[in-house]
């Protein structure tokens, strides 16, 4: 867990957030694919219609993870929209789908953040049955956590603060490209830092790291370069 100790006054948290009765978590877990949350509106009576984009390695995760929505006791209505927008260009994944998905307000944490002054600074990121949520608060560190205990109390939420950094940082363009990789150019990705892939001399081979994965040598470096590729060039395809 990130230092909170570390900052006071305006922040800008990352929080990784598991919380009860969560159709985006329920289908995200059960699905290879995932989903970009953006903007929630209401609607007629108690339920809210929330925008999100769904995304995968291939077509046919991203149709797996919308049919587990149209299933989900969680939800109440879910509907494909045009693409309208490209959110600076850059989509997660190699497909995506837009969505507007209609469901209980009371199933989500983001009331609760609003109510204890957290301001939501990128869309939300949910993949494996977690919630990844960048946002600004302006409290000293104390104040930052009595909020958060206030949202695990209210939400009955288990979060994880992940990162913390100043509020001039942004999102930055590293940020948005990491959105780009697909899942499993993701997991081999941060498989190989975590293992020192990158470090000198490297803490494992890349014979031994494609083991670990149970993919060849030859599969690890093609996800290992399309994920380089992506990170370190803005211009890069998001479509390999």
């Amino acid at each position: 867990m990130a230092d909170v100790d570390s900052h006071s006054g305006q922040s800008r948290l990352t929080l990784e957030i598991w919380h009860p009765d969560c159709w985006t978590l329920e289908v995200t877990d059960e699905t290879p694919a995932g989903l970009l949350a953006h903007t929630v509106f209401n609607t007629s009576g108690e339920q809210v219609k929330g925008h999100f984009t769904a995304y995968g390695d291939t077509t046919a995760d991203v149709d797996e993870l919308v049919a587990a929505a149209e299933r989900s006791a969680l939800t109440s209505a879910v509907s494909e929209m045009q693409r309208r927008h490209d959110f600076r260009g850059r989509t997660p994944g190699n497909t995506s789908r837009e969505l507007f998905v209609e469901y209980d307000p009371e199933n989500s944490v983001s009331d609760a953040l609003v109510s204890n002054d957290f301001i939501q600074a990128a869309p939300v990121r949910v993949f494996d049955g977690r919630e990844y949520w960048s946002l600004f608060v302006d409290d000293d560190r104390e104040g930052v956590r009595k909020r958060l205990d206030a949202v695990r109390d209210e939400t009955n939420a288990d979060i994880t603060v992940t990162k913390i950094t100043r509020p001039d940082a942004g999102v930055g363009d590293a940020a948005w490209r990491a959105d780009e990789l697909s899942a499993r150019q993701r997991e081999v990705f941060e498989l190989a830092r975590k293992r020192d892939y990158y470090d000198w001399p490297r803490g494992i081979s890349a014979r031994d790291l494609a083991d670990e994965l149970d993919i060849s040598k030859t599969t690890l470096l093609e996800h290992l370069r399309k994920a380089e590729s992506k990170l370190l060039n803005p211009d890069s395809s998001t479509l390999s």
